[in-house]
């Protein structure tokens, strides 16, 4: 029997095999711990936690798909220094949720105070910033926003780890979809209804959205008609008062971004051309919450929109 080895010496063997067991499981120099999932997306590669809880989001989509997917955040944008999260989020969802600066002009200090585990954006609002980010905590960015928002929000799915809870969100949206359809008299009349959105902008042209946008997406989701100068790729086109007849449609929805006695719209509304456009003779022109309609890219968003067209369409 061999003789019995000294305490210190058993100490010792004993922590060494615990260090070894804290670095195996088949980890090597330079792979993600054991704790990670790799996210590929707009800038590359990002070890993420398996099931991220203290997320920041720092676009109103990125906001949209974390309160949907059922996460509150720790942190998130706003539209400009001081105002509210987006409006069309019910205030339990946002309870405890930190400003972190304005979009496209976080402020690092106060997302890095907050001890993240996951930033989600994207390159046209952080690209710049994206190392400074990444240093925080894991970033993840799509690409843009706008009508890619469904796959965006799978990005942003995945690097939560919820899945499944994107698929349920994006069924539903679906049906929600088909049963206003049918609601609006099926799929012929829906597209035999030109349907458009216009947004007049303080200290700036009007705008017409065409199908390369979030609006748009949804609008050809419901197989809805389109104006022919709008029906086709692209952001907007812009107007003057004096074009106003670029605006002819069956049905217009208009939303105002600023002050809008610093936009067109006293003047186009008051104008005889606006007066003599087809749907504002028969009574089918609706303002709408700006703050929805051109921020609320997400299935939260998407449905309270699809609620709206119902309510102003169908009754």
């Amino acid at each position: 029997m061999p003789p019995a080895l000294p305490r210190r010496t058993v100490l010792t063997l004993a922590s060494g095999l615990v260090l070894a067991a804290c670095g195996s499981s088949g980890s090597r120099p330079g792979a993600a711990p054991a704790a990670t999932r790799v996210v590929r997306h707009a800038r590359g590669e990002s070890a993420v936690p398996e099931r991220a809880t203290r997320v920041v989001a720092l676009d109103t989509d990125a906001l949209d798909a974390v309160v949907t997917l059922g996460v509150i955040p720790v942190g998130a944008t706003t539209v400009a220094e001081g105002a509210p999260f987006s409006g069309y989020l019910s205030a339990d969802r946002l309870a405890g949720t930190r400003a972190v600066g304005t979009i496209g002009q976080p402020n690092l200090e106060s997302i890095a105070a907050l001890k993240p585990d996951l930033i989600l954006s994207n390159r046209v609002r952080d690209d710049k910033r994206y190392d400074e980010l990444s240093k925080i905590a894991p970033t993840v960015l799509t690409g843009t926003t706008g009508p890619a928002w469904k796959e965006n929000v799978r990005l942003h799915a995945e690097a939560l780890g919820r899945q499944s809870e994107a698929a349920a969100a994006e069924s539903a949206y679906r049906a929600a979809v088909a049963e206003l359809v049918t609601a609006l008299g099926g799929p012929a009349k829906a597209a035999a209804t030109r349907v458009e959105m216009a947004r007049f902008l303080a200290g700036a042209p009007t705008r017409l959205y065409l199908n390369d946008t979030f609006v748009g997406s949804l609008l050809k989701d419901l197989g809805m008609g389109r104006p022919a100068n709008q029906d086709k790729p692209g952001f907007s086109i812009e107007i003057s008062p004096e074009q106003v007849d670029q605006a002819a449609a069956d049905v217009i929805f208009y939303s105002v971004y600023g002050d809008a006695a610093k936009s067109d719209r006293s003047r186009i509304i008051d104008g005889s051309l606006w007066k003599n456009l087809d749907a504002v003779r028969a009574g089918r022109v609706y303002q709408v919450d700006d703050g929805l309609w051109m921020l609320g890219i997400g299935y939260t968003g998407a449905r309270l929109i699809l609620d709206q067209i119902r309510t102003n369409l169908v009754g």
